[in-house]
């Protein structure tokens, strides 16, 4: 008997040490479905039309870590027409991405990380193994093909310490023109170090001492406005610059852009003698300084450029070729404040005539010209969803080809086809095809699709609100899995950040999250209140100034709405939300009791305190129109941060935070943490080591999980 007992609790023990995430059959969505999700990307489509080449996002066990995941990205192919006959072109231990076609649609090129470093590499469609064909000392990305399918163009992100030193970049080791803050250097002269580091000698030795330190990382010195990564600070300046190399094995990488600026958007014109891209190279400004962006056309011959579009306090971007190289596509908007771009078309065959400008009061994203360059193709968030748009360049006139209750991603124009990736509630990630119109669509995909078939979903019911501004605020109600109206229901109000974000049943992040809080019983609540994106800028800067009370007008307002609907018990009511929404839980739980329980994540609750520790620093100026220590500025933020009003808050608080997230920072959420364990407030604290601010969107598994069950408990706890 003894022996039988000892083997049962073997076998428990076995049991909760690796089935931590075995899976038990359910029509539910469970928290460990979030290991089959597979989110498709980087969509290609062949020359022809006929195949079309893809990313595929999955998580698998980490075999050098028990219980534990990894992210791995591999490139499928599959055909547009007739059976999908879908198939991995790449596998294996080390993930690949950044497919593009060669233009006879013979090869693709991807990249592949190989020692630390991303690399080129080759697959010819007739078979073999992919070869590598750069094996350059910065890591690349971004490749594009020549016209002609004899090069290859390729960026890479060059440290400045690296720009001053290297021969083939700077053959001239000139230094900056905009004034250099960095140690070291006088009046953008660098100091003479020849000396042997010796920390009790004359100063060149000292200084050479205090650079070996650096050298050594002992010691970071910051002289950078922008210093705070997302997970790590970084004394250094970044350069991303472009390079071209021949589409043979190892071919030789020429340099086309230099100098002390950043180069992005870069394509080639139809000729193949000329590139367009984006950089900022006639700036006199130091880059922490400059949020102007130009336009700028090289020459690939002499690598002379000519600016092509540019002017102050404007920031030009996204330059988009036509296939002719005639026209220009781009996106440009003041280079400071709350805005949405607008659309501009240029006639490179006329540059003085002035530009087409088109009105969308949206942002738009993945703009594409048709092969008769008589339409633009893009996406665009808007009321909930991320619809197709088409633009008729004689009219001016712009067709929405996809309702609001889709999200679409990776869109990509072929003669007489669209190829995209699709999130609705139905399904998270799946790859369609359609013709021009976006008619008779169909799947190609079913990495989703074959697991989810069997399961149950809450479907979103969209619902209106009118605020006190008498603006029109679209919220959706999710009722819970096997639904019983003669039943009460705790609810689950979920609130988005941003703040400019915007949720509706196209957005992928959120997901499984809602359907697995809908599975538990949950109802759940979800709005776009004043200052989200999709709905225009008037309304995306409706809360300047006012980032508390106005927002929880709007997001109560929802949860008032469905709450008289009459199935939501008002003593189950709990509300989560991250970063900006982890500033705005704060905010109303500091004001209002209705709630048995809050968690928020990642988040804002003292704008001085946020100004200096969050890379996201910016949105104070934008938002509150100065800094921490101007006279008119200092009430204002002090009014808005929900840190001087914790001790208002007697609702349960759960607090989250990433051990590394600088983009909001940690020091805030400590300070509510230790001020609520103070007044003896109901508070628990969570901190995830090695996390940043996108744990809930590609951190790691066990983390994702994690978070998402230790809301639930807190909410069950404080509900029952």
């Amino acid at each position: 008997m003894m022996i039988k007992l000892r083997l049962y609790f073997l076998f428990v023990s076995l049991y909760i040490s690796f089935g931590v995430f075995a899976q038990t059959p359910s029509n539910k969505i469970q928290v460990t479905d979030l290991l089959q999700i597979k989110q498709i990307g980087s969509v290609v489509l062949s020359p022809d039309g006929k195949k079309v080449a893809f990313t595929v996002n999955a998580i698998i066990s980490d075999d050098d870590k028990k219980d534990d995941f990894q992210y791995r990205t591999h490139i499928y192919l599959a055909n547009t027409e007739g059976d999908p006959n879908i198939r991995p072109l790449t596998s294996g231990s080390v993930g690949a991405s950044q497919p593009v076609w060669s233009p006879n649609g013979n090869s693709i090129a991807f990249t592949r990380a190989i020692k630390g470093k991303s690399q080129v590499f080759l697959l010819s469609l007739s078979g073999g193994e992919p070869i590598q064909i750069t094996d350059f000392k910065y890591s690349v990305s971004s490749p594009k093909w020549s016209p002609d399918g004899n090069q290859i163009l390729f960026s890479a992100a060059i440290s400045l310490n690296e720009l001053l030193k290297d021969s083939l970049l700077n053959p001239t080791f000139t230094n900056p023109i905009w004034p250099l803050e960095k140690p070291g250097f006088i009046n953008n002269v660098q100091l003479k170090n020849l000396q042997k580091p010796n920390p009790n000698g004359n100063i060149d030795e000292v200084r050479a001492y205090l650079n070996q330190n650096e050298i050594d990382k002992k010691a970071k010195v910051f002289t950078k406005l922008n210093f705070q990564g997302e997970a790590n600070t970084n004394p250094e300046y970044n350069f991303n610059h472009y390079f071209i190399v021949d589409a043979i094995e190892k071919g030789e990488v020429k340099m086309l852009s230099s100098g002390f600026y950043s180069f992005s958007n870069a394509d080639f014109f139809k000729d193949g003698k000329s590139i367009i891209f984006s950089s900022a190279i006639d700036s006199l400004q130091h880059p922490d300084r400059n949020e102007s962006g130009e336009i700028y056309r090289m020459d690939l011959t002499n690598k002379i450029t000519q600016k092509v579009l540019g002017q102050a306090k404007t920031d030009f971007s996204n330059p988009v070729i036509s296939p002719s190289g005639n026209y220009l596509a781009y996106q440009f908007s003041p280079s400071d404040g709350i805005n949405i771009p607008q659309l501009g078309i240029l006639n490179l065959l006329n540059p003085l005539a002035a530009p087409m400008i088109i009105s969308f009061d949206r942002n738009k994203s993945g703009v594409t010209w048709s092969e008769d360059e008589r339409y633009i193709y893009f996406t665009s968030p808007s009321n909930g969803g991320t619809p197709i748009y088409r633009l008729t360049l004689k009219s001016k006139t712009i067709e929405q080809l996809s309702d609001f209750n889709v999200g679409i991603s990776n869109l990509n124009l072929g003669k007489d086809k669209l190829v995209y990736v699709k999130t609705e509630v139905a399904n998270p990630s799946e790859l369609y095809v359609s013709n021009l119109l976006n008619k008779s669509f169909k799947a190609i995909s079913s990495f989703n699709s074959s697991w989810i078939k069997d399961k149950k979903l809450s479907i979103p019911e969209k619902k209106i609100y009118i605020n006190s501004k008498g603006q029109k605020v679209e919220y959706w109600v999710m009722k819970p899995i096997n639904f019983d109206p003669a039943k009460k229901y705790p609810v689950v109000l979920q609130i988005h950040g941003g703040p400019s974000a915007m949720w509706g049943p196209g957005e992928a992040s959120m997901w499984h999250e809602y359907q697995f809080f809908a599975a538990q019983g949950y109802g759940v609540v979800y709005s776009n209140p004043r200052g989200s994106g999709g709905y225009g800028q008037d309304f995306l800067r409706a809360n300047y100034q006012d980032w508390g009370k106005g927002p929880t007008e709007d997001v109560l307002g929802a949860l008032d709405g469905a709450v008289a609907e009459g199935w939501i018990d008002i003593k189950k009511m709990t509300v989560t939300g991250g970063s900006y929404a982890g500033y705005l839980t704060a905010w109303i739980v500091s004001h209002d009791n209705r709630f048995a329980a809050a968690s928020a994540q990642r988040g804002v609750y003292d704008l001085p305190t946020f100004f200096g520790e969050g890379n996201a620093w910016r949105l104070v100026p934008n938002y509150f129109g100065g800094y921490p220590w101007e006279d008119k500025i200092e009430p204002i933020l002090k009014r808005e941060s929900p840190f001087n009003y914790v001790d208002q808050i007697n609702t349960p608080f759960l607090i989250f935070h990433g051990e590394n997230d600088l983009r909001t920072g940690v020091i805030q959420s400590e300070m509510m943490y230790k001020a609520l364990k103070v007044l003896n407030k109901p508070v628990e604290y969570v901190r995830h080591p090695g996390a940043t601010h996108e744990i809930s969107r590609s951190g790691n598994v066990r983390q994702r999980i994690d978070q998402m069950l230790r809301i639930y408990e807190f909410f069950e706890r404080y509900n029952k």
